[in-house]
C-alpha cells in the first residue's frame, strides 16, 4: 500500500513539475517582437509594440538598449539620458522605471506632485506616469470613447490611428479596451487623452499586438511543445520505473540476504506452512496502515509490536525487530521454521515472516488481553486469584517444558518474564515474544552466546559465563513462581537491606519468615500448596544450574500440585453442597 501510495504521490509531483516545465516553455516559446528582431537588452523583455531598433517597433515606442555599462546592457526610454526600464507588462500596460534620483543613486523623491506628473509622446504612442517608477501606456485612437468599452481584437478594433489603416491588435483571442487618461500638465486647459490597449483572452497568454501572438496551452503545444511534452512523460514514466525496479531489486537483495531462499526449502515439504510463512511486505503494509504509530500495541528490547489485520481477516501481531547481526540470520530462520511448526495452545501462534526488509518481521496471533504483568501488577488490593496463579503456572511450565523436550530441536526461550506472558480472554497462557530464542543442537547440551535477557529474571550462572543452557529458562520460571507468590516486580523490588527479589525470597524461606513476603491475597486465597510452590521456586533459582530440576520435572511437580487443589477444592465444594441441601431438608421438614 505505501509503495503505490508513495509512486503515486512521485507521478503527481514529477507531473506537475512537467506541466509547469512545459508551460513554462510555451510562454518563453511565444514570439513576441516582429520577425528578425532583439527583444532582450540586459535581461528585460522588449515585447512589441516596443522595439529597440528602427522597424523593429512603433512609432512612439523605441527603447534604446545601451551598451556601453560595463557588464550587463541597460534598456532606456527617451535616449540614454532618460529613464532605466526594467520591465515592460502587456497584462497591465505599464513599464517599470527606475526615477531619476534612484539611478543617481539619491533616495527618491516623496513629493506628492511627482506621483501625477505626466507625460506625452509622439502618436501614435501615449505614455503617462502615473505613479513614480511605474508608467501607462495605450493606443491613441479616437474611435473608442467609453472607458469600458471592449471590441474584439483583429476584427473591429479601431483603425483611424495615425499610420496606416489596421488595427493593432493582431491576434485572435485578442480583445481592445478604451483607455482615457486626463491629461492635467496644463492646469488652465485639460484635455483627455483617448486610446486603447490589446490583451488575450483568460486561458490565452503571449502578445496580441502579433498575428496569432496570444496562444493556450494546447496551441502551444501543437506549435512546438507537444515534443516537449511528451519527452517530459516519458522520461516521468522512465523514472518512476527506474524507481519500482530499484525497490524490487532491493527487496530481492534483502530477501536473498535474509535466507529466503532457505527458508522457502525448508518448509517446501509442508505446503501449508510454506503458503502461510512467506508473507509480502504490502500485505504488512496494508494491514498495519503502513506501520502506523497509532497501531503500536507494544515493545521492547527487541523492537515494536503493532497490531494487524492480514487479507485473511486473521488478526495478527507483528513484530518490527531492531537490527539482525548478518551471522546470526541463519539461526534466525531455522528458529522461524522451528516456531512455525510449534502446535500448542500455550505458544503463541506464528503466522509467518517478511524477509524484503533489512530486518526481518514476525507475525503472531494478537492476543488482546494483555500480560501477566498487566494482571498482576494492578493498583488495586486485589488482583488475580490464586487459582488462577497457579493454573497460569501450570501453563507456562507446560510450553517452556513442550520446548525443550517435545519439539525436534529444542528451544531456550532465553527471555521468560511476566510482560512475555499474554493471557486471553479466558487468562489462558501464550507465551510470547522468541526474538531472543536459541535452538540447541541434538548433540550440545549449551551454547555460548552474547548475553540477553531481563534483569532480575536473568541466570546469574549465564550472565557470568555466556553458557546458556535449558536451565536458563528454569531460573526465569523460578522467577516467575515468586513473583506469581509474592506480587513484587523483580526487576525493580529491593529488600530493607538492599536485596533484591530472589536472594530476599530464599533468606525468608530459609528462616520460615515466608509470610514476611507473601501477598496477603495469596495468605488468604491459598492453602499448604503454598510452601510447596514456594519450595519449587526456590529450587529453580539455585545459584548452579546443575543443581536446578528440568521444566519436565518443574511441570510434573505443579501438574500434582494443581491435581491436588483443584481435588481438595471439588471435595470442599460437594461437603458445602450437601451441608446446604441438609439444611434446607431440615428447614422444610420443621
Amino acid at each position: 500500500m505505501r509503495r503505490y501510495r508513495r509512486s503515486t504521490t512521485i507521478v503527481t509531483l514529477l507531473l506537475a513539475a512537467a506541466l509547469r516545465l512545459v508551460l513554462a516553455v510555451v510562454v518563453d516559446g511565444q514570439k513576441i517582437g516582429l520577425p528578425n528582431c532583439p527583444t532582450i537588452c540586459g535581461g528585460v523583455k522588449v515585447p512589441y509594440p516596443f522595439g529597440i531598433v528602427p522597424g523593429c517597433h512603433l512609432l512612439g515606442f523605441d527603447l534604446t538598449c545601451n551598451t556601453s555599462y560595463n557588464g550587463t546592457p541597460r534598456l532606456f526610454l527617451w535616449g540614454d539620458d532618460g529613464l532605466q526600464v526594467t520591465h515592460i507588462s502587456h497584462n497591465d500596460s505599464t513599464l517599470l522605471l527606475l526615477s531619476p534620483e534612484l539611478m543617481a543613486g539619491r533616495p527618491p523623491n516623496n513629493d506628492s506632485s511627482s506621483s501625477s506628473k505626466r507625460s506625452h509622446l509622439a502618436a501614435p504612442a501615449s505614455l503617462f506616469v502615473v505613479k513614480q517608477q511605474l508608467m501607462q501606456w495605450k493606443l491613441l485612437s479616437s474611435a473608442l470613447q467609453g472607458s469600458n468599452e471592449t471590441r474584439p481584437g483583429n476584427a473591429t478594433c479601431p483603425r483611424d490611428l495615425y499610420l496606416g489603416s489596421s488595427a493593432l491588435c493582431h491576434s485572435s483571442y485578442s480583445t481592445c479596451q478604451a483607455k482615457t487618461t486626463l491629461l492635467d500638465s496644463d492646469p488652465d486647459f485639460p484635455r483627455n487623452i483617448s486610446g486603447y490597449t490589446c490583451k488575450c483572452h483568460d486561458g490565452y497568454e503571449g502578445n496580441a499586438y502579433l498575428s496569432d501572438g496570444c496562444q493556450g496551452l494546447i496551441i502551444g503545444l501543437g506549435v512546438g511543445s507537444g515534443a516537449m511534452f511528451f519527452l517530459l512523460v516519458l522520461s516521468t514514466t522512465f523514472m518512476i520505473h527506474r524507481i519500482m525496479t530499484r525497490k524490487k531489486r532491493m527487496r530481492q537483495k534483502f530477501f536473498k540476504q535474509n535466507r529466503g531462499q532457505l527458508l522457502q526449502q525448508l518448509v517446501c515439504q509442508r505446503a501449508d506452512i510454506s503458503e502461510r510463512m512467506i508473507l509480502t511486505l504490502e500485505e504488512l503494509e496494508k494491514a498495519t496502515n503502513n506501520f502506523d504509530k497509532a497501531r503500536e500495541v507494544g515493545g521492547g528490547g527487541h523492537g515494536t509490536v503493532y497490531k494487524g489485520i492480514l487479507s485473511s481477516l486473521h488478526v495478527v501481531a507483528i513484530k518490527k525487530s531492531k537490527i539482525v547481526i548478518q551471522r546470526e540470520i541463519d539461526e534466525f530462520i531455522n528458529e522461524v521454521v522451528i516456531l512455525s511448526q510449534i502446535r500448542h495452545r500455550n505458544v503463541v501462534k506464528l503466522h509467518g515472516c517478511c524477509l524484503e526488509t533489512e530486518v526481518p518481521l514476525l507475525v503472531y496471533e494478537f492476543i488482546s488481553n494483555g500480560t501477566l504483568y498487566n494482571h498482576l501488577h494492578v493498583e488495586a488490593l486485589v488482583s488475580l486469584p490464586w487459582k488462577d496463579r497457579v493454573r497460569i503456572a501450570v501453563e507456562t511450565a507446560r510450553a517452556l517444558a513442550y520446548l525443550h523436550s517435545l519439539v525436534s530441536l529444542p528451544i531456550i526461550h532465553r527471555d521468560i518474564k511476566s510482560p512475555n506472558i499474554l493471557l486471553d480472554d479466558n487468562l489462558t497462557v501464550k507465551l510470547s515474544d522468541f526474538g531472543a530464542s536459541r535452538y540447541i543442537p541434538v548433540d550440545q547440551t549449551r551454547l555460548d552466546t552474547t548475553v540477553q535477557g531481563t534483569f532480575g529474571y536473568l541466570d546469574p550462572m549465564y550472565h557470568s559465563t555466556g553458557h546458556l543452557t535449558e536451565k536458563s529458562d528454569v531460573y526465569s520460571f523460578g522467577v516467575i513462581l515468586i513473583e506469581l507468590l509474592t506480587r513484587k516486580k523483580p526487576v525493580s523490588y529491593r529488600s530493607p537491606e538492599g536485596h533484591g527479589l530472589v536472594n530476599h525470597f530464599g533468606t525468608l524461606l530459609s528462616e520460615g519468615n515466608l509470610v514476611c513476603i507473601l501477598d496477603p491475597q495469596v495468605v488468604k486465597e491459598a492453602g499448604g500448596e503454598v510452601i510447596d510452590i514456594a519450595l519449587l521456586a526456590a529450587m529453580c533459582v539455585k545459584l548452579i544450574s546443575k543443581e536446578r530440576p528440568t521444566m519436565r520435572m518443574v511441570e510434573m511437580t505443579l501438574e500434582g500440585i494443581h491435581a491436588a487443589k483443584e481435588y481438595a477444592s471439588s471435595d470442599i465444594t460437594e461437603e458445602s453442597e450437601e451441608n446446604y441441601v441438609g439444611v434446607n431438608d431440615m428447614s422444610i421438614g420443621g
